[in-house]
């Protein structure tokens, strides 16, 4: 195959032969069991197991796909995962990494939603989703200043993230209307001022692209957009076009189009839609999902999983509550990962040339900054959905902004939240642990002081 062809010219001459096919699905079937810790703990397993253990890839060309998978919208550490496969065992190899590094932590997450959705009301169950919603806020909050940090690095940055928070808190403004202007505002400084972006002045040199790049990205496009479609297609055919699975495939297909910057920018529009436009869920069932799935393996972006589960859920119809749950699981799922994977398989062909296109990292960097508003505007919704009681949507032409009572200060919430915090940022903790240490937390909360 085209992908295959390429792959021997792409391994590093120093390292160990090729691994068979099926030694490389057993150690990417063991990654994606416990590739836990978000993005950047995935990173740095695969990292550790594939260019320091194995040595299938040398460091350079982990480096460069990073960066490559780091341009696309998706999750990055699974299109790592299905481009590093790609590498060793052209479009089988990709298939197989991208999938085994999701499929686990989808199970998990699968049976996590059915818990919540036929739990509720167990005083244990109740208890330690009270517990994850504390330990959520403070996640969210660390992530904020994580890639605040990495990302602001220039007043230009600093200033797209205000107006990204504005846009969206205040103005109300869809996040790929904040994505696309952000984008085009950093692709066209970059060409006349690349260091108000953070960029340096160097251009770095590219080979020359593969001759049959424009073969292997049309065959990939074509077979990705149809395998993507699919089931969407199929449930227009069978239930017709109103039904809920039609329109979980159709919202998540979008999502995932302009789903820069990770699960949790992606949330503050999630939200947006899911439970104010739609009306599949409550706000704080958004927080709760948020947390099962920072206990799981895989992207944290499978919290969409959790979304569709409960709206399929809860519009069952012709379907048991249980089947159309699974259903709307499957389809969010879906539609969520194919195309990261066609992104892949797609844009592989040209990955060396974008290594010098100042351009393109101009509009990534904006992009970024953007990010970071919006992870702020989550931030400030959760602290006040999980901190306070009844929050109230409100209104003046334009403007938006969200209401609520200081007196109605959730006591029990603040405490845990700050027992969070100091887990997580004095001592350290990481996030499965914080999330661990708070559900059981909020346990003994439910069981000492009732609801």
């Amino acid at each position: 195959m085209a992908g295959q062809s390429r792959v021997t010219s792409m391994a590093n001459p120093e390292a160990t032969a090729r691994p068979s096919f099926v030694e490389a699905f057993m150690v990417w079937l063991k990654i994606g069991c416990i590739n836990f810790g978000g993005p950047a703990g995935q990173i740095a397993l695969m990292h550790r197991v594939v260019v320091d253990e194995k040595k299938w890839i040398d460091e350079p060309r982990f480096l460069h796909a990073l960066n490559f998978c780091m341009l696309l919208p998706g999750p990055e550490a699974q299109k790592l995962a299905t481009y590093l496969g790609w590498l060793l065992h052209g479009t089988r190899g990709g298939l197989s990494a991208g999938i085994l590094f999701i499929l686990p932590g989808a199970f998990v997450m699968l049976g996590l939603s059915l818990l919540y959705a036929l739990g509720r009301g167990v005083s244990v169950v109740d208890g330690a989703l009270f517990g994850i919603k504390a330990a959520v806020l403070v996640i969210v909050i660390e992530a904020l200043i994580r890639i605040g940090k990495r990302a602001l690095k220039t007043s230009l940055l600093l200033s797209l993230a205000g107006a990204a928070f504005v846009g969206i808190f205040f103005l109300g403004l869809p996040f790929p209307l904040i994505v696309a202007a952000a984008a085009l505002i950093g692709y066209i400084v970059a060409r006349q001022s690349p260091e108000q972006l953070g960029l340096t002045g160097k251009v770095e040199s590219a080979p020359p692209p593969a001759p049959d790049r424009w073969r292997q990205f049309i065959v990939a496009s074509m077979v990705g957009v149809v395998v993507w479609a699919a089931p969407i297609a199929l449930a227009v055919l069978v239930l017709g076009p109103r039904h809920v699975l039609v329109s979980i495939g159709a919202f998540f297909s979008k999502l995932a189009v302009v789903s820069f910057g990770g699960a949790y920018a992606l949330l503050a529009y999630m939200a947006q839609e899911a439970v104010q436009t739609y009306g599949w869920m409550t706000a704080p069932e958004m927080v709760d999902g948020l947390g099962l799935a920072e206990t799981t393996p895989g992207p944290l972006i499978l919290v969409t999983q959790f979304v569709g589960f409960l709206a399929a859920f809860r519009d069952a119809a012709p379907f048991t509550p249980i089947t159309a749950g699974m259903l709307g699981a499957a389809m969010t799922t879906w539609v969520t990962f194919v195309p990261s994977m066609l992104w892949i398989f797609a844009g592989a062909p040209f990955v060396e040339p974008l290594r010098a296109n100042r351009r393109l990292s101009g509009a990534l960097a904006a992009i970024t900054a953007a990010v970071v508003g919006v992870i702020l505007n989550l931030s400030v919704w959760f602290a006040l959905h999980v901190l306070f009681g009844k929050v109230t949507e409100m209104h003046a032409g334009p403007l938006r902004w969200y209401a609520f009572d200081p007196l109605a200060l959730d006591l029990r919430a603040t405490a845990l939240a700050a027992i969070a915090a100091v887990l997580a940022f004095g001592l350290h903790r990481s996030l499965i642990e914080v999330v661990i240490a708070m559900a059981a937390l909020g346990v003994i909360v439910q069981l000492v002081l009732g609801g």
